[in-house]
């Protein structure tokens, strides 16, 4: 009802569980999915990895609860470009879908700071060392990368940096690009795994 009383938007297919949810996608073009993490016969984030594996597949948003942070987690790391709390108020949701179909990313700066924090244990030990996959990076690079990390939107890093948004959209692309990343979902994730940051840092 919410994404339906949009003139922009228009909801395409609805399915009860994972599978169904693949079986849908397959005959029925959609640009953003948002997708459960729980549902029976297939769950979400195996759904969403499945998914991103198809060609022109389309963005995926995970739906969460704090309860189930950690599948949030996978389901980004599966390859969705962000994810919301299943009681967000309908603006924030029809925000969300409007920025991922953009392409850009949905990170909930506290909430994702509280995932990375809480599940830090599960990241590698023998973490790549940050200078190998960062080295290309220039030190204003840097400077955005920690400002992403820290769940800052364009606007408030520009503010923050003193430069324009198309400054600072311009330079997460390239940071992107030299990295081989697809969003700044998978930045964050990455920054955190290769030790450029660690969980508790500011």
């Amino acid at each position: 009802m919410v994404i339906d009383s949009q003139p922009d938007l228009e909801v395409v297919g609805e399915a009860g569980d994972g599978d169904a949810a693949l079986h849908t996608l397959a005959v029925t073009a959609a640009d953003v999915v948002l997708m459960d993490v729980r549902m029976p016969v297939l769950d979400g984030v195996e759904a969403t990895r499945r998914l991103r594996q198809r060609a022109d597949a389309p963005k995926v948003i995970v739906l969460t609860t704090f309860d189930l942070d950690e599948y949030a987690f996978a389901a980004i790391k599966a390859g969705a470009s962000g994810f919301l709390l299943k009681d967000a108020p309908p603006p924030t949701l029809l925000d969300a879908v409007r920025t991922v179909h953009s392409g850009d990313a949905v990170v909930a700066p506290s909430t994702t700071k509280r995932l990375l924090e809480r599940f830090a244990g599960h990241l590698p030990e023998d973490a790549t060392p940050p200078d190998a996959v960062w080295a290309e990076l220039t030190q204003r690079e840097h400077e955005i990368v920690r400002e992403v990390v820290r769940g800052r939107s364009n606007a408030e890093i520009a503010a923050t940096l003193y430069v324009t948004e198309a400054t600072v959209k311009t330079h997460i692309g390239r940071v992107l690009a030299k990295v081989g990343l697809r969003d700044r979902v998978q930045l964050v994730v990455l920054a955190y795994e290769t030790g450029l940051v660690r969980p508790g840092a500011s």
